[in-house]
């Protein structure tokens, strides 16, 4: 198992991931003319600017299927459904996918969101410190309108959230609409050998939906559903600790077999290493190592499983005497490598 930062392949910022012994990275490629795609050379400049610094790039973040809500991402054509716009969007992620192989780049994250990621509140909430954290209240996201990466700001959020552009959008609708995708996408992945990495929506929510969609990705029978549509080693997920934990009724029991579960699968491409406190549709974002998951129980249980891929901070802690988050970013590389030799040390 490996540290790894979500950086961009800009030099400075390399070189100070490769200050804390950061060598392996999620990143993304200065992409020209607007493509949705990479080119072989973009992706090589990316990967050897990182090699230059010692750090390997293991993850490619692409310019679409991102985590932002629907109503304002630029490219939705996939997860509305509409061709024969999506099925030139899905074109140009083979296409990625395609030079990552050529550029040796083995894996990548991606989302099929529609509603982003929801909050109820964002730095409201006194933490350590000087630090605040995100909370996610469904009843109060449901009086007040949950804040998301979305248009409406704090002032116009009003009771009984208001759909989104993509109208209702049932479970059929949904799968239907990531089966189309992932018909077309894994086969390429596999004959390429590169990684497909999922990540769940965040958080968990009801079935029912919310802003009239049912995110059938918020739910662990969800993720498992989804994992089992293309039987491939290059289909499976971005495996975000602290959305699954937001899934679950008692996050500190129940989510090591849930990683357990997936684990042994070989369905685990990346982590992201994070902590709640709380519960399923009531919790706040915590400092990695104040949660309700031990989080040393976790890593051995990824030891367990066998998986050896990169273990990632995600979703800083801020501050007021943090404001780049760095200093939050240091210490959770810092956290989590020592977790990692405790449990190599413990297994030898």
């Amino acid at each position: 198992m490996k540290v790894g930062a979500a950086v961009s392949s800009d030099d400075a910022r390399l070189k100070a991931v490769a200050r804390h012994g950061i060598k392996n990275i999620i990143s993304s490629a200065r992409i020209a003319d607007g493509r949705l795609y990479a080119t072989v050379d973009e992706l090589n400049r990316m990967r050897e600017t990182a090699e230059k610094n010692g750090i390997s790039v293991d993850v490619l973040t692409p310019p679409f299927l991102s985590s932002s809500h629907i109503d304002v991402e630029k490219h939705p054509a996939i997860m509305l459904g509409e061709s024969p716009q999506r099925d030139r969007d899905i074109e140009a992620l083979q296409t990625m996918i395609k030079n990552c192989a050529a550029a040796r780049v083995p894996c990548i994250k991606y989302n099929l969101n529609m509603l982003g990621v929801l909050r109820s509140s964002r730095g409201a909430y006194p933490g350590r410190g000087d630090s605040t954290y995100n909370v996610f209240n469904l009843k109060d996201a449901l009086a007040g309108g949950a804040i998301a990466r979305s248009p409406r700001p704090a002032s116009e959020r009003r009771p009984d959230p208001p759909l989104t552009r993509a109208g209702r959008v049932t479970a059929d609708m949904y799968w239907e609409r990531i089966t189309y995708f992932l018909e077309r996408v894994i086969p390429v992945a596999e004959e390429y050998k590169v990684r497909m990495a999922c990540h769940p929506h965040d958080p968990g929510l009801p079935p029912e939906g919310y802003q009239g969609v049912q995110a059938v990705l918020s739910s662990v029978e969800g993720l498992k559903k989804f994992v089992s549509i293309k039987e491939s080693p290059y289909h499976g997920l971005n495996f975000c600790q602290g959305t699954v934990s937001s899934m679950l009724q008692d996050p500190g029991k129940e989510v090591y077999d849930v990683i357990r579960y997936f684990g042994s699968r070989k369905k685990i491409f990346l982590v992201h290493f994070r902590n709640i406190r709380g519960r399923r549709y009531d919790f706040m974002e915590v400092g990695i190592d104040e949660g309700d998951v031990d989080m040393l129980k976790a890593m051995r249980v990824y030891k367990e499983v066998g998986y050896d891929g990169l273990l990632h901070y995600d979703h800083v802690v801020r501050a007021s005497g943090d404001p780049g988050g760095q200093q939050y970013a240091a210490f959770s590389y810092g956290y989590i490598r020592a977790l990692i030799q405790a449990v190599d040390q413990m297994a030898g």
